[in-house]
């Protein structure tokens, strides 16, 4: 009987340890040591890698300062009663928010820091840093080392075709756009926001060798150009691409194209692994609060920097007006389909447009980070935060309806 008890309790672990080492196996011990440990990403994630420095402007500009918090906190007031609160601050504590800042006409009219953050504080972008790779495509087609966005992505990682020819097919314009048609799994565990084990957001995200992954693992699904799918591979292979074609790093071209001109603060960008050193492109870029919102500026002025074309206009309007061209039934239903207020993606921005013909863009990224860029009232809007219980983007596209 005791043995029969014994071999009924040890069976799970037997199971759960043999499942361990297969994983370990098939992605690297580091890989399912991560997984065990962090699972769901968070923003303090980047305190657990090796992270390369971004050395910022010398001398940049500044925003003027007129606080109109009273007016700001009018706007939120629909998602502050909504959920359940009485005042900014209260809901801004209570959603987590670590950042709020509210810029107009390069104005700050609000800007406050919450749940122990400041402005000197770290700020984790999770998938805003999808944007600042789109940039350096961008930049990359002005300085000349990537003909267009229609080369196919062999040219620049020729080595694909090897294992599966139909790479070729894929273009950078697939990449940005979240068309490639690559495999994509997408997994929780029952009744949780876990990954399962071989959920490609969690394999991208604690592979110790992320560049070897899209070498030798990633393969297609679906033809590229067709449907949308989110898929953190897609850029990826962007950071893979400008890493060949610049013959740098992405933090050094960074640093090179964007940071030293612009941004008043340091910035890190995470690597996979000291021996691999190849950054996580579509989420570990950390920097203040505030140069994100420079970075919105750049945006919102087409490019310009104080007189100085930082990147050129076309691609700043590429990345962000919605190509009218691309159905909107490759979209998913949550995009509002043909319905004149709807959603968008274009070179990894998100934009909202409304049945006036306006519309905005934005950055966007997990736990609540938005760098929101209103072109019609000259608005910026920095949020960020540690979850979405009392906040979306959606509340952004409301307060944008509420600016007079």
């Amino acid at each position: 009987m005791k043995k029969a008890i014994k071999i009924i309790l040890l069976t799970p672990l037997a199971l759960i340890l043999f499942f361990l080492i297969v994983l370990s196996v098939k992605y690297s011990p580091v890989y399912v040591y991560r997984l065990i440990t962090q699972n769901v990403a968070d923003v303090y994630d980047y305190k657990l890698y090796e992270n390369r420095v971004i050395k910022g402007s010398d001398s940049t500009f500044q925003f003027y300062e007129n606080p109109q918090e009273a007016y700001v906190a009018s706007l939120f007031q629909d998602r502050i009663k909504q959920s359940g609160f009485t005042s900014l601050d209260e809901w801004a504590e209570k959603s987590q928010t670590t950042a709020l800042i509210f810029i107009r006409k390069d104005t700050i009219l609000y800007e406050k820091y919450f749940n122990g953050f400041s402005r000197d504080s770290y700020f984790h972008s999770q998938s805003m840093a999808k944007s600042f790779i789109s940039f350096l495509i961008g930049a990359a087609i002005d300085d000349g080392y990537i003909k267009d966005v229609n080369d196919p992505m062999t040219t620049y990682i020729p080595e694909l075709k090897e294992r599966n020819k139909d790479f070729e097919k894929i273009t950078i314009k697939n990449l940005l756009e979240m068309r490639s048609g690559l495999k994509y799994f997408e997994g929780y565990f029952p009744g949780t926001y876990i990954h399962l084990p071989w959920h490609d957001e969690a394999i991208g995200y604690y592979h110790p060798n992320v560049r070897k992954l899209l070498l030798k693992k990633v393969d297609i699904a679906s033809e590229p150009g067709k449907k949308f799918q989110y898929c953190n591979y897609n850029t990826s292979y962007l950071g893979l691409i400008i890493e060949r074609a610049t013959h740098k790093t992405v933090s050094e071209y960074l640093q090179e194209k964007l940071w030293s001109k612009t941004m008043a603060y340091d910035a890190l960008f995470s690597i996979d692994s000291k021996k691999s050193g190849f950054e996580y492109m579509p989420s570990r870029l950390i920097a203040r609060a505030i140069d994100y919102a420079r970075f919105g500026r750049l945006y919102l002025k087409n490019g310009n920097w104080e007189g100085k074309q930082i990147i050129s206009e076309n691609w700043v309007r590429k990345s962000t007006l919605e190509n009218k061209s691309i159905p909107r039934d490759v979209y998913p239903d949550w995009f509002r389909g043909n319905n004149c207020k709807h959603m968008y993606y274009s070179y990894q921005w998100w934009g909202n447009t409304n049945c006036d013909s306006t519309f905005q863009f934005s950055a966007s990224g997990n736990l609540g980070q938005n760098i929101y860029v209103i072109p019609d009232k000259d608005v910026i809007i920095v949020h960020c935060g540690k979850s979405f219980e009392h906040y979306n983007m959606d509340d952004l596209w409301h307060v944008a309806e509420l600016i007079k």
